[in-house]
C-alpha cells in the first residue's frame, strides 16, 4: 500500500494517471490510520470494494483479505475495463493471491499487467526450519503460494522488485519471463509523512519511558533477526557487567513485532534477552502501532536500531522512516543485504554486519557508550542519496518500466 500511496502525487508528472482499486477499510481487521489519506491527491479516483466477512470465513479457516476479496476485485475491475480504456494494471501489494486476476484480465481484455514483488511470494526459506520457527498456517500457505504464484507470474508483462535476488529467482523459475521488462525499485522516503507526524504528535500517547536513554526499533520481530540482535544483546550484557550504573539507564525497545491481532502476539525477542540476562533493559511490545504513531515514536527516540534478517534478500521498508527521523542510527545486518549499500550511500557510520564485521560486539559497545555519554552525533546525509531514494525518483522508475512494458506489448 505504501508504495502506491507515496507514488500517487507524482504519477501525473511522468505521464500516467492512476485509479486505485482497494478493499474498503471496514472489511480489514488491522488498525486504521486516517492520516494516510492526507497525502492522496484529491483528484485520484479510488474504487473501494467489499470482502467476505472474516468472522464468517474464519470458521472454515479463511482469514486472508486477498482471498476474501478476490471475487469483488474481479467483479469491480471487470466493470471498469468494460467502461473505459486502461493501458495497464499494476499490482503493488503483499496480498499476492489477488495477482492471479492479472492473467484473467489479460486474456479477457487484452490488457498487460505488472507485478510488484515487495516480498517473496512462494519461498523455500522456512522449508527446512523447525516447526516452531515457521509462521502459523505455514503448511497451507506454502502449498497455496506454490500453486498460485505460477498462475500470476507466467503471464506477467513486467516485474518490479525491491531486491535483485527476487527478480533473478523468478526469472529462473519462469523462463518465459526472461525478456519481460523488470526493474529493481526499492522502497522510498516520503518527507511529507514526517511533517504530518510532527503536526499530529499530540494524538499519539507516548510509548517511551521518561528518564531513560531510549534506543528504538519498530517493526516485525522473528527468529530470523536473532543473528543481528545477538551482538547488541552481547554488548549490552558486557556493558551491564562493566558499568551497570551507566548501562542501566538504557532501554532498548522492540515495538510491533507480531502480525497477530492486538493482544495475541507471541514475543520473539524477549526470550533471547532472557538468555543474555538483560531482560530488564529490553521492552518488547508485540502489538502493531499506526504508521504515523510509528514516525512520532521514532522522532522521540534518543537513537534508532535496525536489525536485519538472516535472509540476504530481505529489504526492509522501515529504513526510510528511520532515515527521515534524523536520529542517531545503529544497524546490524546481513553482509549480503541490499540495506547495506543504501545505508552506506546515505553516509550512515554505524552499520555493521553480524557475519563479516570483525569484533562487531565491541563496535556496538562503542556506539552504546557514546549514546549513553552524550558523545553521539546526528547523521549527516548524502544529498545525492536523499534524491535517489526519494518517492519522486522511485515513481519515475516505475513509470519508465510501465512505458517499457507498453512498448514491448505494442511490438509483440
Amino acid at each position: 500500500m505504501q508504495r502506491v500511496r507515496m507514488s500517487l502525487p507524482y504519477y501525473h508528472q511522468f505521464g500516467w494517471e492512476a485509479e486505485v482499486v482497494t478493499v474498503d477499510c471496514k472489511y480489514i481487521d488491522i488498525g486504521l490510520d486516517e492520516l494516510l489519506l492526507e497525502t492522496v491527491p484529491k483528484n485520484v479516483i479510488i474504487h473501494r470494494i467489499k470482502a467476505l466477512n472474516k468472522q464468517i470465513t474464519t470458521k472454515i479457516g479463511l482469514g486472508s483479505v486477498a482471498l476474501r476479496s478476490l471475487y469483488y476485485y474481479r467483479k469491480k475491475v471487470n466493470s471498469l475495463l468494460k467502461q473505459k480504456n486502461y493501458d495497464l494494471i499494476y499490482f503493488s501489494t503483499t496480498q499476492f493471491p489477488v495477482c492471479i486476476l492479472g492473467a484473467y484480465w489479460k486474456k479477457k481484455f487484452k490488457i498487460p499487467y505488472v507485478i510488484d514483488l515487495q516480498d517473496p511470494w512462494h519461498s523455500n526459506y522456512y522449508k527446512n526450519k523447525p516447526k516452531n520457527e515457521r509462521p502459523k498456517k505455514y503448511w497451507l500457505s506454502y502449498r497455496l503460494n506454490k500453486y498460485l504464484e505460477p498462475l500470476a507470474l507466467r503471464h506477467a508483462d513486467g516485474i518490479i522488485s525491491v531486491s535483485e535476488n527476487y527478480i533473478s529467482d523468478i526469472k529462473t523459475r519462469y523462463p518465459e519471463l526472461e525478456n519481460a521488462p523488470s526493474s529493481i525499485i526499492t522502497f522510498s522516503a516520503f518527507p511529507p509523512d514526517m511533517q504530518i507526524a510532527i503536526h499530529n504528535r499530540d494524538q499519539f500517547p507516548p510509548i517511551l519511558l521518561p528518564d531513560f536513554i531510549n534506543l528504538v526499533y519498530i517493526g516485525r520481530g522473528g527468529r530470523d533477526m536473532h543473528k543481528a540482535i545477538i551482538p547488541v544483546f552481547a554488548a549490552l550484557r558486557l556493558g551491564m557487567a562493566k558499568q551497570s550504573f551507566l548501562f542501566s539507564k538504557l532501554k532498548l525497545y522492540f515495538i510491533g513485532t507480531s502480525y497477530a491481532p492486538a493482544g495475541q502476539g507471541e514475543q520473539t525477542i524477549m526470550p533471547l534477552a532472557r538468555i543474555y540476562g538483560i531482560e530488564n533493559q529490553i521492552i518488547e511490545i508485540t502489538d502493531r502501532i499506526s504508521y504515523y504513531r510509528t514516525l512520532s515514536t521514532l522522532q522521540a527516540a534518543d537513537a534508532l536500531f535496525i536489525p536485519g534478517s538472516d535472509d540476504p534478500a530481505y529489504s526492509a521498508s522501515k529504513i526510510y522512516p528511520y532515515l527521515l527521523a534524523n536520529r542517531p542510527l545503529l544497524a546490524v545486518i546481513n553482509a549480503d543485504s541490499p540495506i547495506a549499500e543504501i545505508l552506506k550511500e546515505y553516509n550512515i557510520k554505524d552499520v555493521y554486519t553480524y557475519n563479516k564485521t570483525p569484533e562487531v560486539e565491541l563496535k556496538v559497545m562503542a556506539f552504546l557508550m557514546n549514546l549513553l555519554t552524550g558523545a553521539i552525533d546526528l547523521p549527516d546525509y548524502n544529498i545525492n542519496a536523499i534524491e535517489k531514494y526519494g518517492a519522486k525518483n522511485m515513481t519515475k522508475k516505475q513509470c519508465l518500466l510501465f512505458n517499457n512494458v507498453l512498448e514491448q506489448v505494442k511490438f509483440s
